[in-house]
């Protein structure tokens, strides 16, 4: 059985966006590109609601061929025009993309069918509402979360529509020079 990952930075008090979407506050660095394209090489298919796919696509499909493309923007464009794309979204009902499937109703059903197909991990970037969706579900086995070292006050938060009480194990922790804390979280047995 394949598991559902989720990846979200986040602040102290548990935003992933300030009120109006604003990532201003979210510490990333080459320390931390590095960490993720590590973890991520483990997953073939990432899971995004409609908002971060069209973020997504209109970034990474060509971010490797600009003249200043990093090595993450390199490693990680690669690996988004190989993966498989699942998307949440009622709007886009219909459309077409290469390795790509978007999901607008029976999305419980749809998802437990997907984990029970061969492949690896399936990773959800980002994605506040897809999360939302999928932890009414409770289809998330496992977070990592980037806890960056603000305190927003207000916002969109984490956790939200959860379904019923879960208890989670720590699997490992990790302290990022600029202060950030990578917390792996599994659904405990």
């Amino acid at each position: 059985m394949r598991k559902l990952v989720s990846f979200f930075h986040v602040s102290l008090d548990g935003y992933v966006a300030g009120l109006n979407g604003e990532m201003d506050w979210i510490k990333v660095d080459d320390e931390i590109f590095e960490h993720v394209g590590e973890r991520v090489n483990d997953s073939d298919t990432a899971l995004y609601g409609r908002v971060t796919w069209q973020m997504m696509e209109g970034y990474w499909p060509t971010a490797a061929d600009q003249p200043n493309a990093s090595k993450h923007d390199i490693e990680h464009a690669a690996w988004y025009k190989k993966a498989e794309k699942i998307v949440l979204s009622k709007s886009m009902q219909g459309e077409q993309f290469p390795n790509t499937v978007f999901i607008s109703e029976e999305v419980e059903h749809r998802i437990k069918a997907l984990k029970q197909q061969a492949g690896k991990e399936i990773l959800i970037f980002g994605s506040p509402s897809a999360t939302h969706s999928l932890l009414q579900y409770d289809l998330i086995d496992e977070f990592w979360l980037f806890v960056n070292p603000v305190l927003l006050g207000k916002g969109m938060p984490l956790f939200k529509n959860v379904s019923k009480t879960t208890q989670l194990t720590l699997v490992s922790s990790k302290t990022f020079a600029n202060g950030v804390v990578c917390m792996h979280y599994k659904k405990a047995l």
